[in-house]
């Protein structure tokens, strides 16, 4: 199993400087014995996967649906909207990637199914109440569970690739999981190897005939990688006016680091760099699918999917050539009603941050000119959904 020693060793040497950090003690605790064993367990599980399952050794990916787009565009909700049709889609759930192992996953449903039938479900319970204490009060924000589907990214987390590091301390300066490719083609084909196999033991897990959904805003930079990983990719790049979604993207983010104890001035240069980020995920992407008109493709507008999320999934089924079952049309329906009576509860400012109205309209003026977005006179405390 892979495991990237240069951003590991990269994260650890800045740990090691932040001196006047509280938790600078606790987490080099985590990097040097926490990390390595649990690479060590997952690696051994991730060995074991091909002796113990046959089946892997000849299960393929085949025509792999990705939602991309700038994080807050809607790649949750459209991601879940399809992630409701589970005779056609496989996807990995929060928990789950946690255990990359096809063995680890097993084992542990296993568990659950005997704690369920023997005991009356307490474990689950426990998890329950732990998920609710944990996630409920951001819910508003971001519905995210153990046991809903996520950002797929994640599973290469044992692998010591995830944003998640940068989400617990400040240094999206530091390391760089966005410009994947740009990366030297060795590293880059490593990253994505390990990617490949853990979404093969999530298709194994869930019968292996389904298609692997995967939501990330930010495989906006890894577009090229995923179409030179899987060939038959089938990509939908949700879109959304970016004086609504940067801010509330740097708000949320910001919410993660104020949570853990850091200042304004410890993550200002990650804010930067996020910010700069931000601007690359809707320009990356729209360049590397220009240079792939093979790959079927859609643009999928937010306001679309908000008003009409039924109609516009029905779009996006049809640009990859996909049969909507009578079961699965009936549930869009239902979520059609539901979605338009959402209402926001995200509260954010663009003027709080380095950040303008008249930047953001300037550098991407050809989406505002695309999808006939209002330009300026636009002011602040913008609501999210």
């Amino acid at each position: 199993m892979y495991f990237d020693l240069q951003y590991y060793w990269r994260v650890l040497q800045h740990v090691r400087g932040l001196k006047h950090w509280p938790g600078r003690r606790r987490m080099l605790v985590r990097l040097l014995l926490q990390v390595p064993l649990g690479y060590l367990f997952h690696a051994s599980c991730f060995l074991l996967d091909y002796l113990l399952f046959p089946r892997l050794w000849r299960q393929q990916v085949r025509q792999p649906v990705f939602i991309l787009g700038h994080a807050r565009s809607g790649t949750t909700l459209a991601h879940r909207l399809l992630a409701a049709d589970t005779d056609t889609f496989s996807y990995f759930l929060y928990w789950e990637m946690f255990f990359p192992s096809l063995l680890q996953k097993k084992i542990i449903r296993i568990l659950g199914w005997m704690d369920q039938q023997w005991f009356g479900g307490p474990v689950r319970r426990r998890l329950e109440a732990w998920d609710e204490k944990t996630f409920g009060k951001y819910r508003h924000i971001h519905n995210m569970s153990l046991w809903n589907s996520e950002e797929d990214q994640f599973v290469m987390r044992a692998a010591f690739v995830t944003q998640q590091w940068a989400l617990d301390v400040p240094m999206m300066d530091v390391i760089d999981l966005f410009h994947v490719d740009e990366m030297p083609e060795k590293k880059r084909r490593r990253w994505l190897h390990h990617y490949r196999e853990c979404v093969k033991r999530q298709l194994l897990l869930n019968g292996g005939d389904r298609t692997h959904l995967s939501k990330n805003p930010l495989m906006c930079g890894w577009v090229e990688s995923l179409i030179e990983t899987f060939p038959d990719a089938r990509i939908a790049v949700m879109m959304r006016n970016p004086v609504e979604c940067m801010p509330s993207v740097l708000k949320l983010v910001e919410i993660s680091w104020r949570g853990k104890g850091w200042t304004r001035e410890d993550y200002a240069e990650s804010l930067r760099e996020l910010t700069r980020v931000s601007f690359e995920s809707f320009h990356h992407p729209r360049e590397v699918l220009q240079r792939h008109p093979e790959t079927p493709q859609i643009v999928v507008d937010y306001r679309r999917i908000i008003a009409q999320p039924r109609d516009t999934v029905l779009e996006i089924y049809r640009a990859f050539d996909l049969a909507i079952s009578p079961e699965y049309d009936r549930y869009l329906l239902t979520t059609q009603e539901r979605e338009r009576a959402h209402k926001p509860g995200f509260e954010y400012s663009i003027d709080d941050y380095e950040l303008s109205v008249e930047e953001i309209e300037s550098e991407l003026s050809i989406f505002f000119d695309n999808y006939q977005w209002p330009r300026s006179g636009g002011k602040t405390g913008n609501p999210d959904t």
